[in-house]
């Protein structure tokens, strides 16, 4: 199989990936938009680990990005879940409110 279809696929994949990070507020659809992006990669680590053909550098790699995805998810869906119980919503707008100020004493 040539190169090109597995580069273009995860080009499409990145490219819907961003779109979900820049367009939706919802912290549910960026978490999917992220995953989105790190599946891009995952793909672009094997197709070229396929092309070059003399170690599996690529699908070791592939498989640690697997790993801190699945990480990254964890700890996101506990900030979620912590944010919906605290205010009802999971609006990436209205969540910027939540940072602590520093009190002047």
């Amino acid at each position: 199989m040539p190169l090109v279809l597995p580069l273009l696929l995860a080009m499409v994949l990145f490219c819907v990936g961003v779109y979900g990070v820049l367009a939706r507020r919802n912290v549910i659809t960026l978490l999917m938009s992220f995953e989105l992006m790190l599946n891009a990669v995952n793909l672009n680590l094997v197709a070229f680990d396929a092309w070059r053909v003399t170690e599996a550098t690529g699908q070791t790699l592939a498989v640690f990005v697997i790993t801190l995805a699945a990480a990254e998810i964890g700890l996101g869906l506990a900030i979620v879940l912590l944010l919906f119980r605290g205010h009802g919503h999971v609006d990436a707008d209205a969540a910027r409110d939540l940072l602590e100020r520093e009190e002047a004493s």
